[in-house]
């Protein structure tokens, strides 16, 4: 019996679910289990069973390894989430990406979450090499490349870098430090989102979301200086770009007695916070249209469905396993930059500044 086939027959006997589960979920990043958990415990089992996909496994039977360019085992650092469910964007390309290393018929030897990693302040005071030696000795040998999911510190990439041969960033903003990385411009998605309220014709717009240093506070600021719109200092929130703080920070605007009547939210999960918070006041006189960015899979089943920004995830995923594939092979030496675009996805949850017909806030 082939070792892929053995391998994913112990996975589900260990999972519980059915063979073709294991099969949909590893090769079908969109599949839908019936409980979420589901998918995190059959990834897990894959690499706690050095799962290999079909041709990868016939490859590693016939001593044809990694050092020929056949068979690679690859790594993945998630850097702005503490696990798998703080923030559904993250996830989602996590997904996509996993995926795509067993299609490419690599292994997938790893999956670390450390936010601290995204964190200037905390990069400042932590050991960064002890820490990342302690990821490298998790893995071994059994690491040619490493795929960083989201925004990581310069001092960090800068000794990640050293600690392995080829490294691609995936992130909605460009690092810019001397990686291959794959990227969807924050600030002009971010400007992009604010200029369709302005077109509705909203003047007073609040931003909710992280501020230091990030690129969609300030593709935020200048859809508001294109139209010279003054920017009210209480409609700055600050929050760590959470359901619950979204939720909160909803509160707080409810409060308020000049609420502004349009909002953006540097990522989908914090609107949607927002309006589980409007569903859950119920505050009819206020009504304000809500826009973000990333245009996660909650995003489509949201009351209203939320108006957001789409970013390519699918396309991401891609090419940056075909970057990181690329560099171990030698194709490349140089540090690559794919930028692609962000998709405008309107839906419901924006509204003319003039109008309301909004009569409930439900997810």
């Amino acid at each position: 019996m082939r070792r892929d086939k053995m391998s994913i027959k112990e996975i589900a006997r260990r999972a519980g679910v059915s063979p073709s589960t294991v099969s949909r979920v590893l090769n079908d990043p969109n599949y839908r289990c019936s409980r979420p958990e589901i998918r995190e415990t059959i990834w897990r089992l894959a690499r706690e069973l050095n799962y290999v996909p079909n041709e990868a496994a016939r490859n590693l039977k016939k001593g044809v390894g990694k050092r020929s360019g056949k068979t690679y085992y690859v790594s993945i650092l998630m850097t702005r989430v503490d696990n798998s469910r703080s923030d559904p964007f993250f996830n989602e390309l996590l997904h996509i990406i996993e995926s795509e290393i067993h299609r490419h018929m690599c292994v997938l030897t790893k999956v670390w979450y450390y936010s601290l990693f995204s964190d200037d302040k905390r990069c400042r005071s932590e050991n960064l090499d002890k820490i990342i030696r302690k990821i490298r000795d998790e893995t071994g040998e059994k690491c040619d490349g490493l795929i960083i999911i989201g925004k990581c510190n310069k001092e960090a990439l800068k000794r990640l870098r050293h600690g392995y041969r080829s490294v691609v960033a995936v992130n909605r903003d460009s690092a810019d430090y001397g990686v291959d990385e794959v990227v969807c411009d924050g600030r002009k998605v971010a400007s992009m989102a604010v200029e369709y309220l302005i077109q509705l014709g909203h003047k007073r717009i609040a931003y909710v979301g992280r501020y230091h240093n990030e690129p969609r506070y300030l593709g935020f600021l200048d859809a508001l200086h294109r139209h010279n719109i003054e920017l009210a200092p209480e409609c700055v929130i600050e929050t760590k770009q959470t359901e619950v703080e979204g939720y909160e920070a909803m509160e707080n605007l409810l409060k308020s007695e000049d609420c502004p009547t349009g909002i953006y939210c540097a990522n989908d999960i914090t609107a949607i916070g927002m309006l589980k918070c409007l569903a859950y006041h119920k505050k009819r006189y206020f009504m304000p249209s809500i826009i973000s960015c990333d245009d996660i899979e909650d995003a489509q089943y949201s009351r209203p469905m939320l108006t957001t920004v789409r970013l390519p995830k699918e396309e991401m995923g891609r090419f940056a396993l075909f970057l990181l594939l690329d560099h171990m092979r030698g194709g490349h030496k140089g540090a690559v930059r794919v930028e692609l675009e962000g998709k405008l996805m309107v839906r419901e949850s924006c509204t003319p500044a003039s109008e309301s017909r909004w009569c409930d806030y439900y997810i």
